[in-house]
C-alpha cells in the first residue's frame, strides 16, 4: 500500500470515529444479519455503520449509512438509512437512502423466530455500503470512478430466522432483490452467531465488564440470479464481530471482514456506533 494511501485511511478512520463518537446502533452484535431482535416500541436508535477497503488495482474508499430505527410496535420496527461514500483521488457523495420495515409475527419466544423484512432503496451505482452481499456482487464493481447518474430502485425481501439458546444467538437470513426497472431477483445470504462475554451481571456497574462484552462471527455472499442461481462468479466474507455495550445506551461495534474467494475484497474493515433514545415521544412532549 502506498503512502498516500496509508496517510488516507488514517485521516478517514480518525474523522469517522470522531463524528460517530460525538454522536449520541444496535442491531444485535452483528453489521450485515439480521436477529429476530425489535427496537422497543417508542424507542429511537440513531447510528452510523461505516465500511473501508483498499481494493486491489482500485482506490481506498470509506461508505457509511447513517441510520434511524424507530419502534412503531412491539411487532414492528422501521428504519431509515442514509448513505454516503468518500473515495481517495475522486470525491465524497450523497448515494441515497434505504426504508425498511421488520414484522415478527410470533411474539412469544419460540425455538425458531421468523421475522419478515421490506426494504425499498433508492441508491444510485456510486453506493458502497456494502449492507448486503447479492447476485453476482464482486470486487470489479468497486474498481471503478464514481457514477451518480445510474439509479437503482429497488425492492429487498428478506427471511429472517433467528434462535437463542444458553446465551448464543443463531441467526440465519435470505435474502432476494429485485431491480424495478425489470431486472431479474437477485439472491443472497447471511448467517451470525454470537454469545456476551458473560450472561450474570457483576455486582458493580462498571463500563468494560464482560457482560458489556460479546462476540461472534457473520457470514454472508450471494448466490446469483433468477437465470443463474448458486455459487458461480459470487463474493463471500467471513467476518468476526465484537461488540461492546456501554451503560447509559451507547453501542460500538468494529468487524474486520475477509474475502473467502478471488472475486471478493480481500479484507474489510467495519465499524459502528449507535446511540438509543427511550421514548422519544413522550420525551418531545414532555412527559
Amino acid at each position: 500500500m502506498s503512502e498516500s494511501r496509508k496517510r488516507f485511511f488514517r485521516a478517514v478512520l480518525l474523522l469517522s470515529l470522531l463524528f460517530i463518537s460525538c454522536m449520541a446502533f444496535a442491531q444485535d452484535g452483528y453489521f450485515v444479519t439480521y436477529s429476530h431482535q425489535m427496537e422497543e416500541p417508542g424507542n429511537l436508535e440513531m447510528g452510523l455503520k461505516s465500511v473501508t477497503a483498499s481494493p486491489k488495482g482500485g482506490n481506498a474508499f470509506l461508505a457509511n449509512a447513517l441510520e434511524f430505527e424507530y419502534g412503531v410496535k412491539a411487532w414492528w420496527t422501521s428504519e431509515l438509512y442514509l448513505d454516503s461514500q468518500s473515495t481517495s483521488g475522486e470525491s465524497s457523495v450523497f448515494t441515497g437512502f434505504r426504508w425498511d420495515n421488520r414484522f415478527r409475527p410470533l411474539l412469544r419466544e419460540h425455538w425458531i423466530n421468523p421475522v419478515l423484512y421490506f426494504e425499498f432503496e433508492n441508491i444510485n451505482s456510486a453506493d458502497k455500503s456494502l449492507l448486503e452481499v447479492v447476485g453476482h456482487d464482486t470486487r470489479e464493481e468497486f474498481l471503478e470512478r464514481h457514477d451518480r447518474h445510474e439509479k437503482k430502485r429497488e425492492a429487498e425481501l428478506k427471511l429472517i430466522l433467528s434462535s437463542n439458546f444458553k446465551g448464543w444467538n443463531l441467526s440465519e437470513n435470505v435474502i432476494a432483490e429485485k431491480n424495478l426497472v425489470g431486472e431479474p431477483w437477485e439472491f443472497g445470504y447471511a448467517l451470525g452467531v454470537s454469545r456476551p462475554l458473560a450472561l450474570v451481571a457483576g455486582a458493580k456497574p462498571c463500563v468494560l465488564c464482560r457482560e458489556n462484552l460479546s462476540a461472534g462471527a457473520e457470514m454472508y455472499g450471494g448466490l446469483g440470479e433468477r437465470y443463474s442461481f448458486g455459487l458461480r462468479d459470487t463474493s463471500h466474507y467471513l467476518a468476526p464481530v465484537v461488540q461492546w455495550r456501554i451503560p447509559g445506551g451507547t453501542t460500538f461495534k468494529f468487524s474486520p471482514g475477509f474475502g473467502l474467494n478471488d472475486n471478493s475484497q480481500r479484507f474489510l474493515f467495519r465499524f459502528g456506533v449507535a446511540y438509543e433514545i427511550d421514548q422519544i415521544a413522550s420525551r418531545l412532549r414532555g412527559n
